[in-house]
């Protein structure tokens, strides 16, 4: 067996017993160098947070160990990322998510997000919720701070 399976394993285990303590079908274990960061498990039934899902609450542990990048590291989770966990993914570095079921697994028993994925994928002006944008001219001033504080050159 691969280390890709052994992690993987290991997250379907945790998303199994969180389903036996209340919670929803997801974990996830986030990985550096062979070495397990953290695991986490969806909490949303805890802390009513919608955002509380296992990629996330793993990112957030990850970054409080290894700082705001997470380049080199793999998030094996037991369902298929959601948008919100992938964008995370992508914003935080990581190298490589690997996963155990699928959003089509997933829809027979409505925990699937393929919907939300389907709504991203359209222009702005054509998802359901409305999204207005309402310039702002201070703006651009903020951002040039932000980048003469915090941009080196």
């Amino acid at each position: 067996m691969n280390n890709d399976e052994i992690y993987l394993q290991r997250a379907v285990e945790l998303a199994a017993n969180n389903v036996t303590a209340g919670g929803r079908p997801f974990a996830a274990v986030l990985v550096r160098h062979d070495q397990v960061i953290v695991e986490a498990v969806n909490s949303i039934h805890i802390s009513q947070d919608p955002t509380a899902h296992a990629e996330m609450l793993a990112i957030r542990g990850a970054s409080q160990q290894l700082g705001a990048r997470l380049d080199g590291c793999v998030i094996y989770a037991s369902g298929q990322p959601c948008p919100m966990c992938l964008g995370a993914m992508y914003l935080c570095g990581v190298s490589r998510v690997v996963y155990a079921a699928t959003n089509q697994q997933a829809e027979p028993f409505g925990l699937s997000t393929a919907a939300i994925y389907q709504q991203m994928a359209l222009p702005l002006s054509d998802q359901q919720l409305p999204v207005r944008h309402l310039p702002q001219p201070a703006m651009t001033a903020i951002y040039q701070n932000w980048k003469a504080l915090h941009v080196p050159g």
